[in-house]
């Protein structure tokens, strides 16, 4: 029933003088903001008054995760639907072939208008080189760089213009203020939009946050989690304070940004997502600060705030269903009306959104797919619950955690007795979601390399400033 009632509120809406007919989307992409590390997180020492506001006028998901930990392998899974075994996106500096099929792709071929502002990380073609036209994957309107963390000087490529330039002050700023730029020519226009914003921060350095912010965060003033042992990082606390000084920072501009859909009258009528690629570890469980690619809590776990079109009730409601990457596609096209695509692999979960109260609880997958042994970066695959963490090395099993009762994550439940049952039924879950994409019993370390075509003979990892045409793959149509 209160579905119907959704659907006839958003068509009335969507109807109504003067509006396009699809709703807008607005996408903001942060980068390493963990999803603990916000005042409606529970989180009485960080300063996010603005997405404290915006969680109370959104659904909010506790329990999003990132499927790969990772840059890279997040924004293709976000991009494309689809699990980083089935795209070749595992690491970072990889590029996504133009031939796959992608998320503006989707959305320009149904009428709208589409750009991109900020961090893209999807190109592997040198991080400080331009993103050509034609592997923008149907972004339009752009405004971007490959990667660039130098946010007080970041370069960035406009357009057709292939000369880089510089925002010259600190990128959220800077990235926000040309974003809604953009938003007043856009909403001249009787064409739905779709603008994706992609903020560089929270992500390291963190001593480079303007100083205003990190005076709000005296190094006294600043507790740690209890699952950190703060003697083995001297720093901590200096990287903490940069940290939350990028977040308060980047949650000022975020407020101005909703601010400008109010003002332009687009808020009510839009699709709203605020989130984040992973997390960071800042010390939790032993790992350094500016760490994500674990199966930890503090990495995988990312703020999901989504609003819609007759939101009404549901406003600052909860979801305690897990939702991970691949699901975001399909539930964003779900929700503006529009077909899914038959080879997105991840879950529409807008019946979730749509209905609160009626949400169940799924396994998701979170993954390390790292096939180099040159580098410390574990391959795991494992499955997130509501409730349970499970974790899977190609050598044995890793995790088994109650995030309920064990909420830091510190006492693992493997080997004992009396949870061998929960760990025969997570595995047999865990080897069944595996399956269902191909990737059964953990695949040789070389075979995804090889699957896809990539040489790593040269070095252990793909260079930060390669040249055109020197990473080949194996690449399939579009459908």
């Amino acid at each position: 029933m209160k579905k119907k009632l959704y659907l006839v509120l958003l068509i009335t809406l969507l109807c109504s003088p003067g509006r396009a007919q699809k709703p807008n989307v607005i996408y903001i992409l942060t980068d390493q903001w963990r999803s603990t590390a916000f005042g409606y997180s529970g989180n009485s020492l960080v300063k996010t008054p603005n997405l404290d506001d915006l969680s109370n006028e959104s659904v909010i998901f506790r329990n999003a995760v990132s499927v790969c930990p990772l840059c890279t392998p997040y924004r293709a899974a976000l991009m494309t639907g689809r699990f980083p075994t089935s795209t070749g996106m595992f690491m970072n500096d990889l590029y996504l072939p133009e031939n796959e099929l992608c998320m503006a792709e989707i959305f320009k071929s149904n009428g709208y208008k589409t750009a991109f502002y900020g961090k893209w990380h999807l190109d592997g073609h040198g991080r400080y080189n331009n993103v050509q036209p034609y592997r923008r994957q149907g972004f339009d309107h752009w405004k971007a760089l490959e990667c660039s963390h130098q946010y007080n000087n970041m370069p960035y490529y406009e357009n057709e213009d292939f000369e880089m330039k510089y925002w010259n002050k600190y990128s959220p700023f800077a990235i926000i203020a040309d974003a809604e730029k953009y938003l007043e020519e856009v909403t001249k226009d009787e064409n739905p939009f779709l603008l994706f914003i992609s903020l560089a921060t929270p992500h390291f350095p963190h001593h480079t946050a303007p100083e205003e912010y990190k005076q709000m965060y005296p190094l006294e003033d600043l507790n740690l989690r209890e699952n950190v042992i703060e003697d083995n990082y001297p720093q901590l606390r200096e990287e903490l304070q940069g940290y939350y000084a990028h977040c308060t920072a980047t949650d000022k501009v975020v407020g101005d940004l909703i601010l400008k859909l109010k003002d332009l009258g687009i808020f009510e009528s839009s699709i709203i997502i605020f989130t984040s690629d992973h997390g960071e570890m800042m010390g939790s469980h032993g790992i350094r600060p500016k760490e994500k690619t674990m199966a930890w809590d503090e990495a995988i776990k990312v703020p999901f705030l989504i609003r819609y079109p007759g939101i009404g009730d549901n406003e600052g409601k909860e979801v305690f269903s897990p939702l991970h990457t691949p699901d975001i596609l399909p539930t964003m096209l779900s929700l503006a009306g529009l077909k899914i695509p038959d080879r997105i692999e991840g879950e529409d979960l807008s019946s979730t959104i749509v209905n609160p109260e009626k949400q169940k609880d799924r396994a998701v997958l979170i993954m390390s797919v790292y096939p180099l042994t040159t580098t410390p970066i574990t391959e795991y695959r494992g499955i997130r619950t509501m409730q349970y963490t499970y974790v899977k090395t190609p050598e044995k099993a890793t995790m088994l955690f109650d995030n309920i009762a064990d909420p830091f994550q510190m006492n693992n439940l493997l080997g004992k007795p009396e949870s061998q049952k929960l760990q025969d039924r997570m595995d047999k879950l865990l080897r069944k979601k595996l399956e269902a994409i191909g990737d059964e019993d953990f695949k040789p370390k070389e075979y995804y390399p090889e699957k896809w075509g990539f040489d790593f003979s040269k070095g252990p990892s793909i260079p930060y400033n390669v040249t055109p045409g020197k990473i080949t793959r194996v690449v399939t149509p579009k459908k």
